[in-house]
C-alpha cells in the first residue's frame, strides 16, 4: 500500500435482494486529491460511498482506509463494532438530509462526538468547534438550533461536525440535492475552500460544473460498475465511451 494511498478500494460487489448494485469496483484515492463520483440515479454511487465507511457491508472486495482494512481485523475475522468504530472515525461523512441532532443546538452538535468517541476534553472540543464554524460560515449560530437554520447553513454545521473528528477522508452523498437552488452554492463554496486546504475527499455530487472545478479524478458509475476514469479536462471535453458522451449531452446542455 503505498504512503500517498488514503482509500483503496478492491473487487468491491454488493446487492440487494438479488441485484447487484456494485460490481467488480476499484478505486484508489490518493491523499489530498478530491475524487467525484458522477452516474445516473441507481447507478450504485451512493451506495459505493456507504461502504467506504461500512454502513453498507460489502458482499466480497476489500476497502483500505489509510492503510487500514476496514471491517475485517488483522486476524481475518469480522471488526467488533469498538474495532469499527476506530477505523470508521477515519472518514467523515456528510448525508443528504443532514442528519443533525435536533435537540442540541449548533455548538453542542459539532462538540458530542469529538468528546464521547475521541474523549476530547470539552473545552479542546469547544475551542475546535469555534474554529470550524469559523470556517464555514456559521460563528454566528453557536446557539442556534437545527430548526431555526436553513437547508444550506444545516449542511454547513454538518460539514463542520465531520470535520471535528480531524478525519483523514471526507465523504460528501450528494451534500447539495436536499437544498433549494439558491442556497446550494453556499455549500459547495465551503467544500471547495476545503479542497484548497488540501483535504482528501471523495463526492457524489449531481454538480457537472462544480465536479469540474474542484475534483482531481472524475469517476463515473454506470449500472455499479466504474465504466470511465479520467482527470476533469480529459472526461468533460474527451470522455472516451459514448455512455459518458451521452450523460455529458444530457447534463450539460
Amino acid at each position: 500500500m503505498s504512503e500517498t494511498t488514503a482509500v483503496s478500494i478492491r473487487n468491491l460487489s454488493k446487492s440487494f435482494d438479488g441485484v447487484e448494485v456494485l460490481r467488480d469496483v476499484d478505486l484508489v484515492v490518493k491523499k489530498g486529491d478530491v475524487v467525484t463520483i458522477l452516474g445516473s440515479s441507481g447507478s450504485g454511487k451512493s451506495t459505493l460511498l456507504r461502504c467506504v465507511n461500512w454502513l453498507e457491508q460489502p458482499d466480497r472486495g476489500t476497502i483500505t482506509i489509510a492503510g487500514q482494512r476496514i471491517g475485517v481485523n488483522d486476524a481475518g475475522k469480522p471488526m467488533s463494532m469498538r474495532e469499527l468504530a476506530k477505523v470508521r472515525a477515519r472518514t467523515g461523512m456528510v448525508f443528504q438530509s443532514f442528519n443533525l441532532w435536533p435537540h442540541l443546538n449548533v455548538l453542542h452538535n459539532v462538540t458530542e462526538a469529538p468528546i464521547h468517541v475521541l474523549g476530547k476534553a470539552r473545552s479542546e472540543a469547544e475551542a475546535h468547534a469555534h474554529e470550524l464554524l469559523e470556517k464555514v460560515g456559521m460563528s454566528h449560530k453557536t446557539a442556534a438550533y437545527p430548526n431555526t437554520l436553513s437547508g444550506g447553513q444545516k449542511q454547513r454545521v454538518a460539514i463542520a461536525r465531520a470535520l471535528a473528528m480531524r478525519p483523514e477522508v471526507m465523504l460528501f452523498d450528494e451534500p447539495t440535492s436536499a437544498l433549494d437552488p439558491e442556497l446550494v452554492g453556499e455549500v459547495l463554496a465551503v467544500i471547495k475552500a476545503l479542497s484548497a486546504e488540501g483535504y482528501t475527499m471523495v463526492i457524489v455530487t449531481h454538480e457537472m460544473t462544480f465536479a469540474r472545478a474542484v475534483s482531481d479524478q472524475v469517476v463515473f458509475l454506470d449500472k455499479g460498475r466504474i465504466i470511465e476514469s479520467a482527470d476533469p479536462e480529459t472526461f468533460f471535453t474527451r470522455p472516451s465511451t459514448e455512455r459518458v458522451q451521452k450523460f455529458l449531452e444530457r447534463n450539460e446542455g
